[in-house]
């Protein structure tokens, strides 16, 4: 019985992150971040990692400060980065977790662009590219393949220099 509770658990915290990015994306984000602070209160900084990916990814969407979207986003790469061995085993999604990873970098090169911080950018989007061979050949891969492109595009017309606010489309913005 225990075992089976156990396994319940995480996919109804995947279901309270999914209603609240379902919230945020109807446009209450300032309701969105609020209910994802809540969420993160109960999963902790050592909770589930693809519970804190999953949550910070999304929550990084729902700060105005550029900053703190880069805090969020860091968060998110560092929890994907804990889903290994026996940990990729214990959740049905977690192996889509490698299909973020493009995604994850993205974001991170968006925010450092954001920042001013162009060496950084461009760590990210090549980190981006290097991992996006795990996206699928559907609208999501071939978005955020395009993304990709952009973004490399962006940063070699602005050169080590550049100014600009440009990066990944976000939601609610």
């Amino acid at each position: 019985m225990a075992q089976g509770q156990e396994q319940t658990a995480p996919d109804a915290v995947m279901t309270r992150i999914g209603q609240v990015v379902m919230l945020h994306h109807a446009g209450d984000r300032e309701e969105a971040r609020h209910r994802f602070l809540q969420l993160w209160a109960e999963i902790g900084e050592d909770g589930d990692p693809l519970h804190r990916c999953t949550l910070a990814h999304y929550m990084a969407d729902t700060q105005d400060d550029p900053a703190d979207e880069l805090a969020w986003d860091l968060r998110a790469l560092t929890a994907a980065e804990e889903l290994t061995g026996d940990r990729l085993t214990e959740h049905d999604g977690a192996l889509a977790v490698r299909a973020l990873y493009p995604s994850l970098h993205l974001n991170l090169a968006a925010d450092y662009v954001r920042l001013g911080h162009r060496t950084a950018a461009r760590t990210h989007a090549h980190r981006a590219r290097s991992a996006a061979d795990a996206l699928a050949n559907d609208s999501y891969g071939d978005g955020v393949r395009a993304a990709i492109t952009r973004m490399e595009l962006r940063l070699a017309a602005e050169g080590p220099a550049g100014e600009g606010d440009w990066g990944p489309p976000r939601q609610g913005r």
